[in-house]
């Protein structure tokens, strides 16, 4: 039980430190996070509602994390094939539609949130 709980307590620690490494290193997830903060900011200027809450910050995580995972996907490709290779661009091309698939839910549910209380 110990082995489990301190097993538990490292893996938090490792995905704590890489959540950082990204933000440190990664402009696109610098960006997108400032992006979610500006958004965060607007959900409490509007006071959106709870499931507006709900469904912003879901479509805040979908991005976060496709961007999270694209970015290991072009990080690996790149230390197996450092040089320029058509079967890794195209694994690369068809990470980064992830990302642009998740910005469009996230885009839409802006959108939805946001549009009318805009326009009063």
């Amino acid at each position: 039980m110990n082995n489990f709980i301190t097993g538990r307590i490292k893996a938090i620690c490792y995905s704590i430190k890489g959540a950082f490494l990204l933000l440190k290193t990664e402009h696109s997830i610098q960006a997108q996070t400032l992006i979610s903060l500006l958004f965060i900011a607007l959900g409490f200027y509007f006071d959106i509602s709870k499931n507006e809450w709900i469904f912003q910050i879901l479509a805040i995580c979908f991005v976060l994390v496709a961007e999270s995972l694209n970015t290991a996907i072009e990080k690996l490709s790149d230390f197996i094939q450092p040089k320029f290779d058509k079967k890794i661009g195209f694994i690369k091309d068809i990470s980064a539609g992830s990302v642009f698939f998740a910005a469009i839910f996230a885009l839409f549910i802006i959108y939805t949130i946001y549009w009318d209380k805009i326009l009063q």
